[in-house]
């Protein structure tokens, strides 16, 4: 232990360096950071929802709700691919994960058979999450899988998770926390948002558009009437008092999507402009040339935007959709165009705001508890070990604490109310390798050894104590992240850091400055010696 190694002072200085160069930001004001140098670090702390202020949103996934979506597109899918092949249909009803389709001539079961399978990939039924199987002489089942079911959840969940994340930083919040909370929720948290209500009613609206013919050949009074054809569904207009009959089947939609901007029409009005892909753009463009003067729709979470008439074939692949739009409607839903359509409803379960004065309230309140926690360690350490061992325990704290911030701030990590309960946590665990290595100093000094033999027994028979605990303590706090969501996370992650930094600081600062004390006054007996 007495031996000077150069790499351990290296590797301080190293780490002293570090702390000071992704910490020193954080004491500094925004404006004094943009004039910095751009060549230097500028990593801060991020404050989370309770010490910064916003708002807290807990939203339940509707994954039953987009099955029987899913389960209802198989009956439209059927419907169209036997229509194209020429094949009556009797019926068509709901059976378990999929449809049984009953045909009206037996003798058309194989056609309609190689139809159905050219809709899994050219017949490769194993290959799909879909099978088709024949039942009897004029009937085929079209159905989803076990697995394919199964997977819908989690699914629809990890892709909900992206579409919220878009739309949120569309609106500019900084550092949202958007996380997963058991099988079917998601929690999201964004510090500064001051506006709950536009925050809830972005996220939440599913943003699915569509484009579909209008049937014409049907009477919409007839349907209101409760005479709905089977193939066609009644949706209200944008203004909930014009009812439209459109054709179930979905001529492009929201995944074909490019871009949209926001734009203005003939009248100069504002106006949404659209941009499809390559397939999306040839089959409108199909689709317009075999339907010139006739309208199609534009739906837009289940109303009618706007049923324009089709006056030539539309093949560019972009257009315009108008509208009763303001500008700020208009931006609003081309964000969430944008962002994505959502694959399944979201239900707000539970909301909540944070004042940014209550925020700053709690920065003081965490503030004044790590001072407090501070003051008490060192007093304790100063009254236990005396002013040499006891100061270089704070030495070793002081430099813990720059690393954590340095860490936390390189890593992005969210500074939470609960973060700084770990922060605090993490200062006594710090110190208590400290007090177990002076422990063991001072029981080997009172047996008769020598200073040198006693801090080398000191340092040598602690650390395996040292790193037993704390990785039992890595471990708790692992098990926390994993599991954990929101402060939770955060604590662990603090606690995490902490634990690794405070061994580090307790062991090789405090070895490498007694080392240099022992060789510069090579002392007879050990301070903390009884």
């Amino acid at each position: 232990m007495v031996q000077f190694s150069r790499w351990k002072v290296y590797l301080l200085a190293i780490a002293l360096v570090f702390g000071l160069l992704f910490s020193y930001a954080n004491a500094l004001t925004p404006a004094q950071r943009e004039a910095l140098p751009g060549w230097l670090p500028k990593p801060t702390l991020n404050l989370g929802l309770d010490l910064q202020g916003g708002s807290y949103l807990l939203l339940q996934v509707d994954v039953d709700a987009m099955r029987e979506k899913r389960l209802a597109n198989l009956s439209e899918d059927a419907r169209q691919t036997l229509s194209e092949a020429q094949v009556a249909v009797a019926g068509i009803v709901r059976d378990g994960n999929g449809v049984v389709i009953t045909l009206s001539n037996p003798v058309q079961i194989e056609p309609a058979t190689t139809a159905m399978r050219n809709l899994l990939g050219g017949g490769m039924a194993l290959a799909s999450d879909r099978t088709v199987t024949r039942q009897g002489d004029n009937r085929i089942r079209y159905a989803f899988t076990d697995a394919a079911m199964t997977a819908m959840g989690p699914t629809a969940v990890d892709q909900s998770i992206e579409v919220v994340r878009r739309r949120i930083d569309s609106l500019g919040t900084r550092e949202p926390s958007i996380t997963r909370q058991g099988a079917e929720r998601i929690v999201v948290q964004a510090p500064g948002e001051s506006d709950p209500t536009q925050l809830e009613r972005v996220i939440g609206q599913t943003a699915q558009l569509t484009f579909q013919m209008v049937d014409v050949e049907n009477s919409v009074q007839e349907a209101m009437a409760g005479a709905v054809p089977p193939d066609a569904e009644l949706l209200m207009g944008e203004d909930g008092v014009t009812p439209y009959l459109v054709k179930r089947r979905v001529i492009v939609s929201g995944e074909n999507l490019v871009s949209a901007s926001v734009t203005t029409d003939q009248s100069n009005q504002p106006a949404i402009g659209f941009r499809f892909d390559g397939q999306g753009a040839r089959r409108f463009g199909e689709t317009t040339a075999n339907n010139i003067g006739r309208p199609f729709a534009i739906i837009l979470d289940g109303k009618v935007i706007s049923a324009p008439r089709i006056n030539s074939a539309i093949t560019g692949g972009s257009g315009i959709i108008e509208g009763s739009f303001t500008i700020a409607s208009a931006s609003e839903l081309v964000n969430l165009l944008n962002g994505g359509s959502l694959p399944a409803p979201l239900t707000v379960e539970e909301r909540r705001s944070v004042t940014a004065s209550l925020g700053a309230d709690a920065v003081r309140a965490g503030q004044l508890a790590t001072l407090i926690a501070f003051i008490g360690v060192l007093v304790f350490m100063f009254l236990s070990y005396g002013s040499l061992f006891g100061g270089i325990s704070v030495i070793a704290l002081l430099l813990n604490g720059l690393l954590i911030i340095a860490a936390m701030s390189i890593t992005g990590a969210t500074l939470t109310l609960p973060g700084i309960a770990g922060l605090i946590l993490t200062l006594a665990m710090a110190v208590d390798a400290n007090v177990l290595i002076y422990e063991r100093m001072r029981d080997e000094a009172n047996a008769g050894r020598s200073p040198i033999a006693a801090m080398d027994a000191g340092f040598n028979r602690a650390i395996v104590t040292i790193m037993d605990a704390n990785l039992t303590t890595i471990l708790a706090a692992l098990i926390m992240f994993w599991f954990g969501a929101g402060p939770v996370r955060g604590f662990a992650w603090t606690l995490s850091i902490g634990v690794v930094t405070s061994v580090f600081t307790a062991v090789l600062v405090t070895q490498v400055l007694l080392v240099v004390w022992l060789r510069v006054r090579r002392p007879k007996t050990l301070p903390i010696a009884s």
